[in-house]
């Protein structure tokens, strides 16, 4: 099957942004330190040390200023960085965030353990944890999804979401996070406010598995950003690119481990505004409920946007969470009946390999359609083994929700330009009954479609041997 629609533009090698790597690099034990202990702290974990840890950092003159706590715990309300402060939390120390609504800000937005507004030069590392106890806001644990505090009924904020988030840098330029641990926020964890040039690297990420919006790393209006070398385990989506008040450019994410009960990597679902040259290569995403997504809402449009040797297990959870085991989700419609309609262009997936519950999903709309999407080298394994229902497609947040539908092997509507090359598609007996096609399009919809060297067949499991795969069919 092929198409004469125009050529995909080049796709963009993977580049680190060098300068991040390039500032100024101070040997620590040539740098002056801070100890909280001078200022008063008694790293119990019971008793407050938020005034000692807050007059050491207020109290830095050199540039940069490492703010040290010595081992212990550390219970704390939030904490407020300023320029040139790096806070140093060495192994065997740990930062706890406090649980009660008068630990934080006023301002519902302003929610965080530790956060930095309108600074430079500043960072987090040691080696250390900061850990929000996000499992003291669990109102009911329930395998399926947590049921969790909300101060909502406090006036404080609207939602069901009104929960700290962790760590926030806001507004700031030279942001550099690495070495630490991120444990039990109890919302989103690492968010990234509107700043430019950002490198989190060898940064750890545990969120409970059961709760929800406990995101791993939210990029949020930002550019020139570089993830790598992470280590992911949460509940919600754990790398997510947002837009809500201006463009997001320049990110990439690297040699990272991920597993979520949502979307690995995740663009949207706030996308009021463009997303523009990102790369994400060389990460391996296991038993999450979403390998690689955009959702696109708000109107804003994405494009130049690489995914590369990517290694992805997606499975079914329960449906209250977003998405349904695919390991590849595109997805642009209005997020309500007035809201605008995204479009996405120059979509490059190469060297992708991926053991899934069920298939692709490629959904633009009339108003937005995905332009010049490009597949090569994928290698795609679907079978079933958990025991939650199939057959439902999902477009949430919004559009038509959760509709009825047969399982493909790729389901594909309101396309503009799709190259595939080299896919290698395979489907375990046993179960298959359940798979009606490889390719489900309707071609009024679906435009300038080009396949070369696609294959789709069924493996069945030679008896004696649990790693022995033969061919029985391919087409």
């Amino acid at each position: 099957m092929g198409g004469g629609g125009a050529a995909a533009a080049p796709i963009p090698r993977l580049t680190a942004i060098t300068f991040l790597f390039l500032l100024p690099i101070v040997i620590q034990s040539h740098t002056p330190t801070i100890s909280v202990r001078d200022f008063g702290a008694t790293g119990d974990g019971k008793h407050y040390d938020t005034a000692a840890i807050q007059s050491a950092i207020d109290s830095c003159r050199t540039k940069p200023c490492y703010v040290t706590f010595p081992t212990g715990k550390y219970l704390t309300a939030t904490i407020f960085l300023k320029s040139n402060v790096i806070l140093d939390i060495p192994k065997g120390s740990s930062i706890l965030g406090g649980t009660k609504l008068e630990d934080y800000p006023k301002e519902f937005d302003r929610w965080y353990v530790i956060l930095a507004e309108n600074a430079r030069d500043v960072g987090i590392t040691g080696g250390g944890v900061v850990d929000g106890q996000g499992l003291e806001f669990v109102v009911k644990f329930d395998e399926r999804k947590n049921v969790m505090v909300s101060w909502n009924q406090t006036g404080a904020c609207s939602g069901d979401e009104c929960r700290p988030r962790l760590v926030g840098f806001l507004d700031s330029t030279n942001v550099r996070v690495w070495n630490v641990t991120f444990r039990q926020p109890a919302y989103w964890c690492l968010h990234i406010v509107r700043c430019e040039n950002t490198s989190i690297h060898d940064v750890s990420i545990y969120g409970d598995f059961n709760t929800p919006n406990n995101d791993g790393i939210d990029i949020e209006d930002s550019n020139n950003t570089v993830i790598t070398r992470c280590h992911i385990d949460t509940g919600d989506d754990a790398i997510c690119p947002k837009t809500y008040t201006s463009p997001l450019y320049n990110l990439t994410a690297t040699n990272s481990w991920i597993r979520t009960k949502s979307s690995a990597i995740k663009l949207g679902s706030a996308s009021w505004f463009e997303l523009h040259n990102l790369v994400f290569d060389n990460i391996t995403i296991v038993d999450s409920h979403r390998g690689l997504a955009l959702q696109i809402r708000d109107g804003g449009n994405v494009s130049d946007i690489t995914f590369s040797n990517i290694n992805v297990s997606t499975r079914y959870y329960d449906p209250s969470w977003w998405g349904r085991a695919e390991p590849i989700y595109v997805t642009t419609c209005p997020r309500h009946s007035d809201s605008s309609e995204g479009s996405i262009s120059n979509l490059n997936f190469v060297n992708i390999s991926a053991v899934s519950e069920n298939g692709i999903f490629l959904s633009g709309s009339k108003g937005g359609l995905l332009r010049n999407l490009r597949f090569i080298n994928i290698n795609l394994t679907y079978k079933r083994w958990t025991k939650y229902m199939g057959g439902l497609v999902d477009y949430r947040p919004g559009c038509q929700g959760l509709v009825n539908h047969s399982t493909a092997g790729i389901i594909m509507e309101h396309i503009d330009g799709l190259d595939v090359e080299n896919v290698n598609m395979r489907w375990f007996d046993g179960r298959t009954v359940q798979w009606d096609n490889p390719l489900d399009f309707r071609p009024s919809t679906v435009n300038n479609i080009s396949l070369l060297n696609f294959h789709s067949g069924v493996y069945k499991q030679q008896r004696g041997s649990s790693e022995q795969i033969s061919l029985l069919g391919s087409n």
